[in-house]
């Protein structure tokens, strides 16, 4: 078993916590995980991508080859399309619709929904409104990774274990906050 992942998103959109809350419940589960620096600004606005490779087996290189990921799970619709030549041919795009404008020439939504819906396999998330809905619009990336819930190798309640363990220490009102952004995500993720 392998899934690989680019994960991608502007910077100060918590790409490195979709990464973790993931890469940590494999590793909770026994699996192998290694993941790639962030790639991209360093700065709040900027590109930022990310490489996340789970596996059975150990794994050799923390960067996913071109044509070779299983998902892209994105915070933002214009980076998802970004790294599209990653996808493999049988791979998922699990993008918010939300967008970030961060350049000036920023396309119009229409354009880039459109693009998005013509790919084959894609689950477009209004990740603001659901975060928004369970208590906290930083809880995105939380709804993000419900998203993406049905693709990932792992099984049932490990990333509800794994959002109770993470958020721990920020009290008891993130953690509900973000155990019902990850619910709404992934009921979303399944429709």
């Amino acid at each position: 078993m392998k899934c690989d992942i680019i994960l991608s998103g502007v910077g100060g959109q918590g790409v490195l916590s979709l990464a973790g809350l993931i890469g940590f419940g494999a590793v909770s589960e026994g699996l192998h995980a290694k993941q790639s620096e962030v790639h991209g600004m360093a700065q709040r606005g900027g590109a930022v991508q990310a490489h996340l490779r789970l596996s059975d087996r150990p794994i050799h290189s923390d960067l996913v080859p071109r044509g070779g990921a299983d998902m892209i799970l994105s915070m933002e619709p214009l980076e998802s399309l970004r790294y599209v030549d990653y996808l493999s041919p049988t791979g998922t795009v699990v993008t918010a619709t939300n967008p970030f404008h961060n350049i000036p020439d920023y396309p119009a939504m229409d354009t880039l929904l459109a693009a998005l819906k013509k790919l084959p396999r894609a689950v477009l998330v209004d990740a603001e409104s659901l975060a928004r809905e369970a208590g906290n619009v930083q809880a995105m990336n939380t709804v993000m990774v419900g998203a993406a819930a049905k693709l990932l190798p792992l099984q049932s309640g490990t990333l509800e274990k794994v959002v109770r363990q993470l958020f721990a220490s920020k009290g008891e009102q993130v953690v509900e906050v973000n155990l019902k952004a990850l619910a709404a995500g992934r009921k979303a993720g399944e429709a």
